[in-house]
């Protein structure tokens, strides 16, 4: 009988090796400060925002109305028939992402994905409560006592309650921001709303404080894609190996000239985000976020070397720097063929989404006819043809419309009669949709009696700006 112990089947996954990035100063490190209070402000605020549209619209500056199927954005409104601006700006988006990726590489994940700014955030939490890089390794291998509890505790609950804030933040988008609050607070808000704060507070709590770097390198479809989007002109964040190799501690490079410059501090290590050595080579995990420049650039002034070991570069420069020669110059990189291309169907996209939207009517008008039956043989030989039509009122007040009908020829041949309503005038309610039945009436003398079908145009005309809109479609006369 055997006494081997079978062997273990190997892991799918590795565990995760908590990352603990260390404070660092310098350019990029405070362009993400920047960009992280615009982000997070424009987040938070924004649904605090008034915009005042009139006594019958809501005064909300940015706002999703679902009930009313609309969308507001300070002094535009998107209705439900016009998505294709919410499509652009989806498509400009996506361009956008193309540009940026193509010149820059992954500089969005660096420093705008809402992943990498709630992140930098709570990890700036974790510093204030905890100490930083090395104080915080010390308190993850200390046993549980009561510092490592309360530090601990107070620590989850600052990341609760901006996870809190995050998922109620993206409710007030939905609804009249003051108004939900209150709701909120006194439990008479919508059972919708309570569910949205919950998952998405547990989801920023979870991923911005446990798997932090975990969802950029196994969750995210971009680093797996982003290679579609460079070349070897993209400038992204590299080690000049040429440079730096080999690399030896300060004492021995200083005694040995043929060593390179980099005097394995791991400084570049201890500050990334994601855990990485960027001395290793371009890495699906580097979010572009160029913390390490800054940590080595600051290591190399402190040791009295030329900055610049780790900077942005391209493919291209490399076999220029290895010979010697100066790379070239960074606009030639970013101006080229790839970002052109983008920059001009970006620009191309809003260019049509402006025109758009500033020629686009006040009012619209659609048309249903009612065709069971087809027409109507008055007593006095008179053809009727029923019609539904719907008339868009997109003004903040109440508005009358003057309804008509012509031919082709613009002869008027036909009288116009409403359903309910004496004459020809219909008071339509403000921003909405009025719907009215309408009776076009030939004389059997005219032409469009006897016809079996006539294009009909029928004109709408708001009789307080004096514009007018129209829509066409067919009169069903009896033929011979």
């Amino acid at each position: 009988m055997s006494t081997e112990t079978p062997e273990e089947a190997p892991k799918l996954y590795a565990p995760r090796e908590p990352v603990f990035p260390k404070r660092v100063k310098g350019k990029f490190r405070q362009l993400k400060w920047w960009l992280m209070i615009f982000t997070l402000g424009v987040y938070y605020i924004t649904p605090w925002i008034r915009w005042d549209r009139g006594p019958n619209l809501p005064d909300q500056a940015v706002l999703i109305d679902m009930a009313g199927r609309r969308f507001y954005m300070f002094w535009i409104e998107i209705w439900p028939y016009e998505f294709y601006f919410v499509a652009g700006l989806l498509i400009m988006a996506g361009l956008g992402l193309f540009l940026f990726t193509s010149a820059l590489g992954r500089v969005w994940c660096g420093y705008a994905c809402p992943q990498t700014v709630w992140v930098d955030l709570f990890v700036q939490v974790e510093r204030w409560i905890e100490g930083d890089r090395n104080a915080r390794i010390r308190l993850l291998n200390a046993k549980w006592d009561a510092r490592k509890w309360r530090l601990r505790l107070t620590k989850w609950t600052a990341w609760l309650l901006i996870a809190v804030a995050t998922g109620g933040a993206w409710v007030f988008y939905f609804a009249d921001a003051p108004t939900l609050l209150v709701d909120l607070l006194t439990g008479q808000a919508a059972f919708v709303a309570y569910a949205f704060i919950v998952s998405l507070t547990a989801t920023t709590f979870i991923f911005g404080g446990f798997m932090q770097e975990q969802i950029c390198t196994y969750m995210c479809p971009w680093p797996r894609i982003q290679a579609a989007m460079m070349d070897e002109d993209t400038m992204t964040v590299s080690y000049r190996e040429w440079r730096g190799e080999p690399r030896a501690k300060l004492k021995e490079s200083k005694a040995d000239p043929s060593l390179g410059d980099c005097i394995d501090c791991n400084a570049c290590v201890a500050v990334c985000p994601v855990g990485i050595d960027i001395r290793e080579g371009q890495q699906l995990e580097c979010i572009t976020c160029a913390l390490c420049i800054d940590a080595c650039d600051d290591m190399m002034i402190k040791v009295g070397r030329p900055t610049g070991l780790i900077a942005y570069l391209t493919a291209n420069d490399e076999p220029l720097e290895r010979a010697g020669e100066p790379p070239r110059n960074m606009w030639k990189h970013l101006i080229r063929f790839r970002t052109i291309m983008y920059a001009v169907l970006w620009a191309a996209v809003g260019v049509g989404l402006l025109v758009a939207l500033f020629v686009r009517a006040d009012i619209e008008v659609s048309v249903a006819p009612i065709r069971n039956p087809n027409f109507i043989v008055m007593s006095d030989g008179t053809i009727r043809n029923d019609y539904d039509i719907r008339i868009l009122n997109k003004h903040g007040e109440e508005r009358q419309f003057k309804i008509t009908a012509e031919t082709d020829e613009h002869d008027p041949e036909f009288t116009v009669e409403l359903q309910g309503i004496e004459g020809v005038i219909v008071t339509s309610p403000p921003d909405n949709t009025f719907i009215q039945r309408i009776y076009l009436l030939a004389d059997p003398e005219n032409q469009a009696a006897s016809r079996e079908r006539t294009t009909v145009h029928i004109w709408i005309e708001d009789l307080t700006s004096g514009e007018t809109a129209h829509v066409e479609t067919v009169f069903n006369g009896k033929a011979p």
